[in-house]
Parts: C-alpha cells; sequence; structure tokens
C-alpha cells in the first residue's frame, strides 16, 4: 500500500558570521547539498527549537565557534520542490563570533576561512548565498549576481546533484 505524500515546510537558518575586521566566514561542503562550494555555516531548525538556539547550535556542530545571533539580513523562500512539492523557508542572521578559533567538523566540511569582502565575487558559491554576500557587501562588484530563478532546487538541502 502507497501512502500519499505530505507537503512539509523546512526550515533552515544560516549565520553571517563577520568578524571585527569585516570578515566573513565561509566553510567549504565536503558533502551534498553544496559539495566543494563555499557557504556559510547553518543547517535545519528541529521542532521546538527556537531560531537563535538552531543558529547556535548548527554553527558549533559545524565550525566550533559561539556566536551571538543578531538581525535578520534575508529570508529565501522555495515552493513546490522535489517530487514532495516541499515548502522551504531559509533564515539569513547576521552574527557576531564570541570565539575564534575555528574546529571545523570533517563529517561536513573540508575548510573554513575568513574573507575580506574584495575575496568574494571570485568564489563557487550558491546564487542565494551569493545574494546575501552582495547585500553584506554592497559596495563590492559582483559580476554574476543574479536571482535563483528557474536553479533554485540547488538552493535546497539535499536537491542538488553532485558535480
Amino acid at each position: 500500500m502507497q501512502t500519499a505524500l505530505q507537503p512539509a515546510i523546512k526550515t533552515s537558518v544560516v549565520a553571517c558570521i563577520i568578524d571585527s575586521q569585516s570578515r566573513i566566514l565561509l566553510t567549504r561542503r565536503s558533502i551534498p547539498p553544496f559539495f566543494g562550494q563555499w557557504v556559510m555555516p547553518g543547517g535545519k531548525i528541529d521542532h521546538g527549537e527556537s531560531i537563535a538556539s538552531a543558529l547556535q547550535r548548527e554553527v558549533q556542530e559545524e565550525v566550533g565557534l559561539q556566536v551571538e545571533p543578531a538581525e535578520l539580513v534575508d529570508i529565501y523562500e522555495h515552493l513546490a520542490i522535489g517530487h514532495k512539492k516541499d515548502h522551504y523557508i531559509i533564515l539569513y542572521y547576521r552574527a557576531r563570533p564570541l570565539t575564534l578559533q575555528l574546529r571545523i567538523n570533517p563529517a561536513e566540511l573540508s575548510e573554513a576561512v575568513w574573507f575580506e569582502a574584495d575575496h568574494l565575487p571570485t568564489l563557487d558559491v550558491p546564487p542565494g548565498c551569493r545574494q546575501v554576500l552582495a547585500r553584506l557587501y554592497p559596495e563590492v562588484n559582483w559580476p554574476r549576481l543574479q536571482p535563483p530563478g528557474d536553479d533554485a532546487d540547488c538552493e535546497i538541502p539535499g536537491l542538488c546533484p553532485l558535480p
């Protein structure tokens, strides 16, 4: 007997961690989604978990930092994605690092680097991440800046094929 697919709302939180020198922390993923690309640390919000707690937990799990969540930078919403027609909401929050010693989780990441703004446009980042970086660093020239559009599936955890 086949059960009907239930639509779901999946919510993730991403930390835009900017240090006192205006550098941003990006991580290179070693697993899908975003395999091999630079992204900001983050992940799903567990049922019953606050946004701030999820952000702090995900950052601690991925890069070993303690952070203080600050303001909301942007929200990405994707409707009817994949065969389950899932609804994704991705919240990008600015965060201030309370500690600076990086300890990457090798099960998810190959590296974590503090980048200065002028280096950001040369990096391989997903379109949504590029949009958020452009919002955080409007003074930078973003030659490949475009909205996610039809390629929005690659913004969603688990839907990007391996390169």
